[in-house]
């Protein structure tokens, strides 16, 4: 569901570790703002953001996955041009011409699932409703930036991202390959 129609205590709930540390925002803000903002700014700023608790707030910046009563997952989705990093980062544009500004393409740019509910497949359908979330708001494309593993365990900080087989999963096709591990991936809306 839209951050916006879900509790922030439940989003919380999803946080913890390194996201409750990152607090979603290193991939908007880019890494300079990023690391000399304290925690609690950073939460702050999510809330803000997010609009959790507001169901009438006309934007959010992602969505928030339940099993059963149960806060699982959490999928930062919006245009692609507010995060900073990505457009920083010479990664998603290796021998792409693309205007980096234009608001209709979105991004997946960040995929948590709360400790006790990983490897069960729960990126999969919230890569799908994250492809739902911005054709609903005007997207004429979303794009993905996932890790390949080769087979090997990565560590879950690295796996924000999501995999390729999510991204594969709800249509998206690769665009690029930039470097070893990592695929640009696009559905077109």
């Amino acid at each position: 569901m839209p951050a916006n129609e879900a509790k922030w205590d439940d989003l919380q709930a999803i946080l913890t570790g390194t996201a409750g540390r990152c607090q979603c925002e290193r991939q908007r803000l880019g890494d300079g703002d990023w690391w000399h903002m304290p925690v609690e700014e950073r939460r702050d700023l999510l809330r803000s953001e997010a609009h959790c608790d507001d169901p009438r707030a006309s934007e959010t910046i992602g969505l928030v996955a339940y099993l059963d009563d149960d806060p699982v997952a959490w999928c930062a989705v919006d245009r692609r041009s507010v995060y900073g990093r990505l457009r920083g980062s010479s990664v998603p544009w290796k021998g792409r011409q693309e205007d980096k500004d234009d608001d209709w393409v979105w991004a997946v740019a960040c995929l948590i699932v709360r400790p006790g509910f990983r490897g069960r497949g729960l990126t999969h359908p919230l890569v799908a409703a994250a492809v739902d979330h911005a054709r609903s708001r005007g997207a004429v494309a979303i794009e993905g930036y996932p890790m390949l593993t080769g087979g090997s365990t990565v560590s879950w900080g690295e796996m924000n991202v999501g995999s390729v087989g999510a991204f594969t999963a709800a249509g998206f096709v690769e665009v690029s390959h930039p470097t070893t591990r990592r695929v640009v991936m696009r559905r077109e809306l």
